[in-house]
């Protein structure tokens, strides 16, 4: 990167500045640079490059961790305290 500096402006939606700086400072950065490495990349590969996410969770996975919470809330369903009892039941 170049020894000097330049400052920019950015006209944004004040809801989605929070948003990014909220998103940002979960990545460890802030928005500038946030801004920085998505140019930098984008020179780079001479594109739009790259997605930077948090990992949320697929439409499968939340659908079976919905799924795991409602049997586990589920009086009616069998639960074991021990691998030997459930062995045991899994053998009968």
């Amino acid at each position: 990167m170049a020894g000097s500096t330049t400052n920019i402006s950015i006209r944004m939606d004040s809801d989605l500045k929070a948003q990014a700086d909220a998103l940002f400072g979960e990545l460890g950065m802030n928005l500038s640079t946030a801004f920085n490495i998505f140019v930098c990349q984008s020179i780079r590969e001479g594109r739009i490059p790259f997605d930077i996410s948090l990992n949320y969770p697929n439409r499968e996975t939340i659908y079976a961790m919905l799924e795991a919470e409602r049997i586990a809330n589920d009086p009616s369903v069998k639960g074991y305290t021990n691998l030997d009892e459930l062995f045991s039941y899994l053998k009968s």
